[in-house]
């Protein structure tokens, strides 16, 4: 199965783009899982050092449901709109809860393999430095990152002169580059599945 969590507090580009990207998927033939946080109640991470103890989050709110997803899941694809060259607060406060998993499992994600989409307000917007993040994620828990060209797939053209749907969806170059790291990564699936790469 894979995972695609969207770090957008609004239903508009980055829902698209990661909506299309699942579709891309499920055509070739994966099984996938759309969790948003648009809505949902998202605790950031304290360092209590609870989950160290007890081998599950203090917490318990829509971050809960994502774990066993997570645990589930060949691959994750993590989409972000771009907020001051980072990740948004939603999607970095989810990074920072998979403590919680790890603590329990600390190889709980090592040999997936995860991609990914970074939405901004034009073509130099940030999105490279939040898609650097993401993969620093990636790479610090053992997934193995899949990238397209620079780190992975960067969209964001024409928003400033009209609605940030309407901007992404003339995209052409993000575009492309999303279909190249869809392509990497699907293929990264099929290799770890089949056991031809051993995990990082």
């Amino acid at each position: 199965m894979i995972l695609g969590i969207c770090g957008s507090p609004r239903k508009k580009a980055t829902h698209f783009v990661l909506e299309r990207a699942l579709e891309m998927l499920e055509e070739m033939g994966y099984e996938t899982e759309f969790f948003t946080v648009r809505g949902k109640k998202i605790n950031f991470c304290t360092h209590c050092d609870y989950c160290l103890k007890h081998k599950k989050c203090v917490f318990s709110d829509d971050v809960s449901e994502l774990y066993e997803l997570i645990e589930k899941a060949d691959g994750l694809i993590l989409a972000t709109p771009t907020y001051n060259s980072g990740v948004s607060a939603q999607l970095k406060a989810i990074m920072d809860r998979t403590r919680a998993i790890l603590a329990k499992d600390p190889n709980i994600l090592r040999g997936k393999v995860g991609m990914g989409i970074a939405v901004g307000g034009d073509r130099m917007g940030g999105q490279e430095i939040a898609l650097l993040q993401i993969h620093a994620f990636f790479i610090l828990n053992g997934v193995i990152p899949a990238g397209g060209g620079a780190y992975g797939a960067n969209l964001g053209a024409t928003f400033w002169s009209k609605d940030t749907l309407e901007g992404v969806m003339e995209d052409e170059e993000g575009f492309r580059s999303l279909k190249k790291t869809i392509k990497k990564f699907a293929k990264f699936i099929a290799e770890y599945r089949t056991g031809k790469v051993k995990s990082a």
